[in-house]
């Protein structure tokens, strides 16, 4: 970036004002874009702001009127950017500007390589309100805000990153900001970053990333039930990669592996596992045991194994796996016009003693479905109706997914419904709205209630069709209790 020179006198008096001119014209232009209440017909707004902006923004180039100087170093550059400023206008943004040049004209600041590379950006935000910043940028201009608290750019750099955690980038980025969240302490961004991992984990799993995510972030997502990928066995090839690379001390690699719900793995995959996998060798007397109850969980009856071995926990809980055992892709096609429906098969249980076994779904979908408080009721007379009747947008999409049979097979287990929605984001499918039913119910009240399918620029819409994928957990619900 061009370093900003000092102040020419002639232009100085040509523009006649100072910073404290301009607040007043800010001021004045700020009070004309007021409505005017008086009632006259006549009234009208005069609105010169852009102009406004554009001198501001000359005022910081120029160095008019200029009554203070701030000199960028770093560490790794022996030359200073110098930008000559306005201290009225700094301190109107920032209380640490305030501060600093409250007595002293000229001041020194010391800043990372990556910060120091914005600041000029940073500045220009001071005087114009506005600034334009891409992925790579976020976390110094966050920086930036925070140590210069700057709260409404603080803010809006942290919602830029929850809204582009789809982005596509050449290393990823989502993992680096969670990690920041964390150093931060923003908790909200921290769950945005976390959530968005958790649903599109297979996503990550492939990306150059992985290998960037901490012990702290690997062990949060391992103990989720609601990560999205394809199988318990993708995630262990994932996680036997990622200590590969890190190499962690030999406590971290037991706790990783204990992680694993080795119990959703086929028995056939498991005996390759202690074949041909060398962390598992090395470390298979930390998980003895848990390979040792996941073979006999596959073995017995589910109900049968219960009898001497406490299931209750979760490592025979589901996740959400995508692989057709476990559920269906359902692509809707133009889904504001008419009600649809589709079945398909799942497994009855994650034991391989039930494998054989399988469920007929039924699922439902309508896209204008009317709750009974909306419906029109009549009266006995047939002159008029009690309430005049609903219209097509009262509406709201409505999703049933029912068993096609009955079965004594089903005694003692339950079956939780969870359904995934893709939406294109920067270019690429990926979930960003995931429902779940509660285990006694057919359908969840709040699906799809805040989607407008009607409007083909629907973010819930992919070329015009709801892209949905239906997961169904089997979980022995009298053995096995869901962590809160």
């Amino acid at each position: 970036m061009a370093r900003l020179t000092g102040t020419q006198p002639g232009a100085a008096r040509r523009w006649g004002c100072t910073a404290a001119a301009f607040l007043l014209l800010l001021l004045t232009v700020q009070a004309a874009q007021k409505p005017d209440l008086s009632g006259d017909a006549a009234a009208a707004t005069i609105n010169h702001s852009p102009t406004l902006l554009q001198r501001l923004q000359e005022l910081l180039q120029n160095g008019n009127g200029s009554d203070s100087v701030l000199r960028v170093r770093t560490a790794a550059s022996d030359e200073a950017k110098v930008f000559h400023t306005h201290q009225l206008l700094l301190s109107l943004q920032s209380e640490v500007f305030e501060g600093l040049l409250r007595n002293q004209s000229v001041v020194t600041l010391h800043e990372l390589p990556e910060t120091a590379a914005l600041f000029e950006k940073f500045i220009r935000y001071l005087y114009c309100g506005g600034v334009s910043i891409l992925l790579h940028q976020a976390i110094p201009m966050h920086q930036l805000a925070s140590k210069y608290r700057v709260w409404g750019l603080q803010r809006g750099v942290a919602d830029y990153m929850k809204t582009h955690l789809a982005s596509e980038s050449s290393q990823g980025h989502v993992v680096g900001w969670y990690h920041y969240a964390v150093r931060v302490g923003d908790t909200a961004l921290q769950e945005s970053c976390l959530q968005f991992l958790a649903w599109n984990l297979s996503a990550v799993l492939g990306s150059a990333e992985w290998g960037s995510v901490s012990t702290e972030l690997l062990l949060l997502l391992l103990e989720r039930s609601d990560l999205v990928l394809h199988s318990e066995l993708e995630l262990y090839t994932a996680v036997e990669a990622w200590l590969g690379r890190r190499q962690p001390e030999g406590p971290v690699v037991e706790r990783v592996l204990r992680a694993i719900r080795y119990a959703m793995i086929a028995p056939s995959q498991l005996f390759r596992l202690q074949a041909q996998s060398a962390v598992l060798a090395r470390y298979h007397g930390a998980v003895r045991d848990l390979l040792f109850q996941a073979f006999q969980f596959h073995a017995a009856s589910p109900l049968h194994f219960a009898k001497y071995f406490d299931v209750n926990c979760s490592m025979f809980l589901p996740r959400n796996y995508l692989a057709p055992s476990w559920g269906s892709q359902w692509v809707i096609n133009n889904p504001a016009r008419d009600d649809r429906s589709m079945s398909f098969q799942t497994q009855l249980g994650p034991s391989s003693h039930d494998a054989g076994k399988r469920v007929t779904w039924n699922v439902l979908f309508s896209p204008r479905w009317l709750p009974v408080s909306l419906r029109p009721v009549y009266s006995d007379s047939a002159s008029s109706a009690v309430q005049p009747p609903a219209r097509i947008e009262d509406g709201r999409p409505r999703l049933v997914i029912t068993p096609a049979m009955s079965s004594p097979d089903f005694a003692g287990v339950s079956f939780q419904k969870t359904v995934l929605v893709g939406v294109r984001q920067q270019g690429r499918v990926l979930v960003k709205h995931v429902y779940s039913f509660h285990q006694s119910s057919d359908e969840v009240a709040d699906f799809l209630a805040h989607a407008d399918l009607q409007k083909r620029t629907s973010e819930y819409l992919i070329d015009n069709s709801l892209h949905l994928h239906i997961v169904v957990k089997p979980i022995y619900h009298s053995l096995i209790k869901a962590k809160k």
